[in-house]
């Protein structure tokens, strides 16, 4: 099986995007997760360059002029995130799998220049379950939480856009489909 070079994870807010890729980062050394920037603040246990690359305002605005960024979206009507083009290309050119966990907004940016990607949602077991993910990691308000699921409700809409589907039932479990479809063997446990 060839392995596809660039792999494009999105879903909902809440669905688990970070906890997959983080396994993964952990689990699977052949693969090479993008870092992305951000202008929100560190959420509790976050570190610079390893989870995000948190900016001001001024440095995002920088990289948007400059043509420094794959993808960038406004999420939420509240923070800008984006992923450096040069640390994918430069990933890439190395023959790496690379793995770029974005919102949907710039997955649809990203299928634009570069089509060939495989592109890959990640949907909760339940919209119940989704809920109960989002209130119970306490790190939004209610009026956010609120927000978010609207916006979620969009999101997951979108799931024909994509060319797999995998089911974050479990983190494991979607990590070894996700690593699967990028063409690497899922660990044995």
């Amino acid at each position: 099986m060839s392995k596809p070079r660039l792999t494009v994870l999105a879903g909902p807010t809440a669905v688990g995007k970070g906890t997959v890729s983080t396994y993964i980062r952990d689990n699977y050394p052949d693969v090479w997760l993008s870092v992305s920037a951000t202008t929100r603040p560190p959420r509790p246990g976050e570190v610079h360059g390893i989870h995000y690359f948190f900016v001001s305002p001024e440095e995002f605005d920088a990289l948007v002029a400059d043509g420094q960024l794959l993808e960038w979206a406004v999420v939420h009507g509240r923070n800008r995130y984006g992923t450096l083009r040069s640390t994918v290309q430069e990933a890439m050119d190395e023959g790496r799998c690379v793995l770029l966990e974005i919102d949907l907004q710039g997955a649809r940016q990203v299928k634009e220049t570069m089509p060939e990607a495989n592109f890959v949602f990640l949907a909760p077991p339940t919209w119940e379950e989704l809920v109960r993910r989002l209130i119970g990691r306490g790190t939004e308000s209610t009026e956010e939480q609120q927000h978010r699921l609207e916006t979620a409700k969009l999101e997951l809409a979108a799931e024909p856009e994509f060319d797999h589907t995998v089911v974050n039932d479990s983190v494991e479990h979607a990590a070894d489909e996700l690593v699967s479809l990028m063409g690497l063997r899922p660990l044995q446990r």
